[in-house]
């Protein structure tokens, strides 16, 4: 297992991810939590302007200041980190959805974990959209964290599939990493309320799968539910899972999770946390 990157804004929602993290870092063996923080100049908003300006401080007292909160947000986590793992700091003068691969390149993490909190629509608009951009734009798995979701071991996986050109858009490679390092049991699930299976290439794109994931066993599960989110719902609470599996795609049912309203419900309305992988 790699290291694992949390990117923390110093928030209670970037607290909880963190101890979620070094939960997981305990189950799976990860030899280091990486406490992250892409410091920036804040906006300096005059309201007889017409474009915002950047107000000019001195970049070293930014990082000064990054440092300070890092390592009081590393000496509250020390007390729940397990003897399996070591906690360091890393700050960087940075967009946190621009570079984050760069960022776990050179921290040696193979796994971003974040938290997001649910509320009101502007509280959500204003703090999940950067989270959301940095799992859309990161080419390493991105775990996020619902605020109240507190970690427990990871023994039932739920990988929500659309059954389109599995060959070419499933990354088993992370799948069956997680599925090894936790020992879990891997539940795939297609909602499809439009198609039937027998209608469909669902028979052989589930056979393709099916082969590709064969060492990891995995259970077959389809729903027939216009209602995806209730679906998802359902099956997770029914089937006690413990983390959900999203592949987003250009084209397909998943396509659907990226939008901007399915991404909030999913983002913010489900009560386990989601690991988005890309393909």
């Amino acid at each position: 297992m790699k290291n694992i990157l949390v990117p923390t804004d110093f928030s209670t929602t970037a607290q909880n991810a963190a101890r979620y993290a070094l939960e997981l870092a305990k189950q799976t063996g990860a030899p280091k939590l990486i406490l992250f923080n892409a410091y920036q100049a804040p906006m300096m908003v005059d309201p007889l302007a017409m474009i915002p300006a950047v107000q000019l401080l001195d970049e070293g007292q930014l990082k000064e200041d990054s440092t300070v909160l890092l390592k009081k947000c590393k000496l509250v986590l020390q007390a729940f980190c397990p003897k399996t793992c070591e906690i360091e700091i890393y700050s960087e003068y940075a967009l946190l959805n621009n570079g984050l691969d760069e960022v776990c390149a050179k921290t040696g993490s193979g796994l971003v974990v974040m938290g997001i909190t649910g509320g009101g629509a502007l509280e959500e608009t204003l703090i999940g959209s950067n989270t959301l951009n940095v799992s859309r734009h990161s080419t390493v798995p991105v775990i996020i964290v619902p605020t109240e979701s507190k970690f427990s071991n990871i023994r039932q996986v739920l990988l929500a599939c659309d059954f389109k050109a599995v060959l070419e858009t499933t990354p088993v490679e992370p799948i069956k990493d997680l599925l090894k390092q936790t020992g879990a049991k891997l539940h795939v699930l297609n909602i499809d309320h439009h198609v039937t299976a027998a209608d469909s290439d669902i028979p052989f794109e589930s056979k393709m799968l099916g082969t590709l994931l064969h060492d990891c066993d995995p259970e077959f599960h389809f729903l027939d539910n216009k209602d995806f989110m209730d679906a998802i719902n359902g099956f997770v609470q029914d089937h006690d899972i413990n983390l959900v599996i999203t592949i987003p795609k250009k084209h397909g049912l998943l396509e659907s999770l990226f939008t901007r309203s399915h991404t909030k419900q999913m983002a913010f309305h489900i009560h386990v946390p989601v690991m988005i992988v890309h393909d």
